[in-house]
């Protein structure tokens, strides 16, 4: 089995939560993931594995609860499904102002009565479509103040974390660097 390139998400990281990158890429180099690597200080690493997606998730929760007491959800997406994440972007004319635009990436679809619920919220100019696993919100006039923003994370119905597109593109930039 050839080794799989892995972003992995951890929700909510920041604030009283933290989970420190430079230890972070020592204990998963240690326990035998390759090309580890971290982007900026809210939950964000790529690594490549050769252990399916399963035992890769399994084994990066372990070290987080044991060696940061780090109890949060983690997402963890191949190199090729955030490529087609990004390929996929329901808003390409969002992508100028990159900070108004996110990917969420959803443990599950949500109900269709849930997302209709959030696009009744949107205004100002929001908006949100769901393609897959994932869900797009574009709030051209910032994160946060937008009401589809503040209403998502419940309103969504599923687990998820999300990230700016800023942030989707660097880490498609560190994963393919990691694929080599």
């Amino acid at each position: 089995m050839s080794a799989t390139v892995w972003i992995v998400l951890f929700r909510g990281v920041g604030g009283k939560t933290q989970l420190p990158v430079k230890p972070l890429r020592e204990k998963l180099g240690a326990a035998g993931f390759d090309n580890v690597a971290t982007y900026i200080n809210s939950g964000n690493a790529v690594l490549s594995s050769d252990r399916p997606r399963e035992a890769v998730h399994a084994r990066i929760a372990e070290i987080c609860s044991q060696e940061f007491g780090f109890e949060k959800d983690i997402h963890i997406v191949a190199l090729a499904e955030w490529e087609q994440l990004i390929a996929e972007n329901p808003f390409p004319d969002a992508v100028e102002t990159p900070k108004f635009l996110h990917a969420a990436v959803l443990a599950d679809k949500p109900a269709p009565a849930r997302l209709a619920a959030l696009e009744e919220v949107a205004q100002g100019g929001d908006r949100i479509a769901v393609v897959g696993k994932v869900a797009y919100l574009h709030t051209p006039n910032g994160f946060g103040t937008s009401k589809l923003a503040e209403k998502f994370d419940k309103g969504i119905g599923v687990a998820t974390t999300a990230r700016n597109w800023n942030t989707v593109l660097k880490l498609a930039e560190l994963a393919r660097a990691a694929r080599g």
